[in-house]
């Protein structure tokens, strides 16, 4: 398997997770204003909320899965370490580029102090999930191709 496609695959599993919280932290109220795809929808003047959560998964999948599998080899520290650490850069250039375009202000802060501290532990989960899913499709394509290498001997 490519790297790509182990990239693409990460990103999209990572993408889930992060979804999946956000709908949570929805649903309990908190910060109802933090709403990811609502914004990527106004910003981007999208025809309904479904474009902006299909908006979400391609940056999610595309960008930053092939992004991570490109990058990977440069990354410092193991699987989830180097996670974080890809999930953290992603998480600064939303804070710097996306949330003043969606006219939040620099860094979300005229949403209140929380906006880039719950961005922050929302895109470090989502830095783990994708370097720890990354590499257990590394070790297994290793592990196939080790298989396969004895098997043809």
């Amino acid at each position: 398997m490519s790297k790509v496609l182990k990239g693409l695959i990460a990103g999209f599993v990572a993408t889930l997770v992060l979804s999946a919280l956000m709908v949570m932290k929805q649903a309990v109220g908190l910060m109802p204003e933090l709403d990811v795809a609502t914004m990527l929808t106004s910003m981007l003047s999208l025809p309904s909320v479904a474009f902006g959560w299909l908006m979400h998964f391609m940056i999610g999948t595309l960008a930053w899965g092939i992004g991570y599998a490109l990058l990977r080899p440069y990354v410092p520290g193991g699987a989830i370490w180097s996670g974080v650490l890809f999930g953290t850069a992603a998480w600064l250039m939303m804070m710097i580029a996306v949330m003043p375009m969606a006219g939040t202000g620099l860094f979300g802060i005229n949403m209140g102090i929380m906006a880039p501290i719950m961005t922050f532990m929302l895109h470090a989960i989502f830095g783990a999930v994708l370097g720890a899913v990354y590499q257990a499709l590394a070790g297994s394509a290793s592990r196939h191709s080790v298989a396969q290498t004895s098997i043809s001997r």
